[in-house]
C-alpha cells in the first residue's frame, strides 16, 4: 500500500508533468479535430441541415456524412459510438477485435507513442526523484533517455503485433470457433468469448507491465543496454510477483472507478449553447482523469521499485541542472 499512496504524493506534487501529458494528447487530437470541424462545415455549409444538427441529432444527414468518403476515411468514424460512454465501450471493442484503423488516426496515434516515448524519460525521472527538476532536468532526461525507450520500443511493437497477429488469431479464430462449435446455447457462447477477451485482456497488460518496470528500470538505474533492462524488469516481477500485483490492482480499481463515473456522467447527443459546452468539459475532465491514472500507475511502479531495492528517491542519472552565471569582480573592488 505504501508504494501506491507514495506514487499519488509524487503525482500531486507534480502537476506540471499532467499539464505535460494532456498537452501531448491535445496536440496529437488537434489536427484530427480540425480536419474533421472543416469537413463537417463543408458538408452542411449554411443550409437548414446545418441549424437543425447544431440544435438537436439529425441522424439523416449524420448517415450521409458518414459515408461519404471511404470504409477507412476520417468521416467514417463520425458514428453514434463517438458520443458519451459509447466512445469508451467502442475504443476498447476495437482494441480487443483488431478492427483495423483509419490512416489519419494511425498517423495521430504514431506522433502521440513517438511523443510519449520522448516525455516519458522526463516523467520518469521526475517521479523517481521525488522533487523539483526544473525544464533543463526533464528536457534533458526525455532526450537522454529518447533513443533507448525507442530501441525498446521496437522490441515492446514485435511483442504487440505477435500477440495481435498470432495469439489474437488462435484465441478468436481457432480455440474459441473449435469450443463453441457444438453448443446449442448462445449465452455459453457468449461466455466463452468473454474469457477469451479476458486472457488476451490479461497478455497485454502483463506485456505492458514488463515494459514499464523496463522503463523505470533503465531510468532508476541509468541503464542504457534496454535488453538488459528488460531482462531485470522480468526478474523483478518474478521476485515480487504479489506486491506487483497489488499495485497493479490498486490503479486497476483506480481505472474502473473513473471509468464507472465516465459512465454516470457522459453528456448525450444534441444540446448546444451552455450544454454543449459542458459536455465538452466533462469529455476533457475524463481524459483529464484517464491520464492521471496512467501517471499514478508509473508512479506507484517506481515507487515499489524504489522501495524494494532501497532506491527511495534516488535515480542514478545526473540531474542536469543549468549553472549560474559567473560574477566577474567589478572594477572598483
Amino acid at each position: 500500500m505504501r508504494p501506491w499512496f507514495d506514487g499519488v504524493r509524487r503525482i500531486v506534487a507534480a502537476p506540471a508533468v499532467i499539464a505535460a501529458v494532456y498537452l501531448v494528447t491535445l496536440l496529437a487530437a488537434l489536427p484530427l479535430a480540425t480536419a474533421m470541424g472543416s469537413a463537417m462545415y463543408e458538408h452542411l455549409g449554411a443550409s437548414l441541415a446545418a441549424d437543425q444538427a447544431a440544435d438537436s441529432v439529425n441522424y439523416d444527414w449524420w448517415q450521409e456524412f458518414a459515408s461519404q468518403g471511404s470504409f477507412l476515411s476520417l468521416t467514417s468514424t463520425f458514428t453514434p459510438s463517438i458520443v458519451g460512454f459509447a466512445t469508451t465501450l467502442d475504443s476498447t471493442s476495437s482494441l480487443l477485435d483488431r478492427r483495423p484503423i483509419v490512416p489519419a488516426i494511425a498517423l495521430a496515434l504514431g506522433f502521440y507513442v513517438l511523443a510519449w516515448l520522448f516525455i516519458q524519460g522526463g516523467i520518469l525521472d521526475r517521479i523517481a526523484r521525488g522533487h523539483r527538476i526544473g525544464a533543463n532536468g526533464f528536457f534533458a532526461a526525455s532526450g537522454t533517455f529518447f533513443f533507448r525507450f525507442l530501441r525498446l520500443g521496437v522490441v515492446a511493437g514485435l511483442v504487440y503485433w505477435l500477440l495481435f497477429t498470432y495469439v489474437h488469431e488462435w484465441l478468436f479464430a481457432k480455440w474459441y470457433v473449435n469450443v463453441t462449435r457444438d453448443l446449442a446455447v448462445e449465452r455459453t457462447a457468449f461466455y466463452w468469448r468473454v474469457v477469451m477477451y479476458a486472457i488476451f485482456t490479461a497478455l497485454l497488460a502483463l506485456t505492458t507491465l514488463v515494459f514499464d518496470y523496463a522503463k523505470i528500470r533503465g531510468v532508476v538505474e541509468d541503464r542504457r543496454s534496454m535488453v538488459g533492462a528488460l531482462m531485470a524488469a522480468i526478474r523483478f516481477i518474478v521476485r515480487h510477483p504479489g506486491r506487483v500485483a497489488g499495485v497493479y490492482l490498486l490503479n486497476a480499481i483506480l481505472f474502473l472507478v473513473v471509468v464507472a463515473v465516465w459512465a454516470i456522467v457522459a453528456p448525450g447527443a444534441g444540446g448546444s449553447g451552455a450544454s454543449m459546452w459542458m459536455g465538452v468539459i466533462a469529455s476533457q475532465c475524463y481524459i483529464l482523469a484517464r491520464l492521471v491514472v496512467k501517471l499514478q500507475m508509473l508512479a506507484s511502479e517506481t515507487a515499489l521499485f524504489q522501495q524494494s531495492l532501497a532506491h527511495w528517491g534516488y535515480a542514478a542519472a545526473p540531474l542536469n541542472v543549468p549553472l549560474p552565471p559567473p560574477v566577474f569582480p567589478s572594477a572598483a573592488s
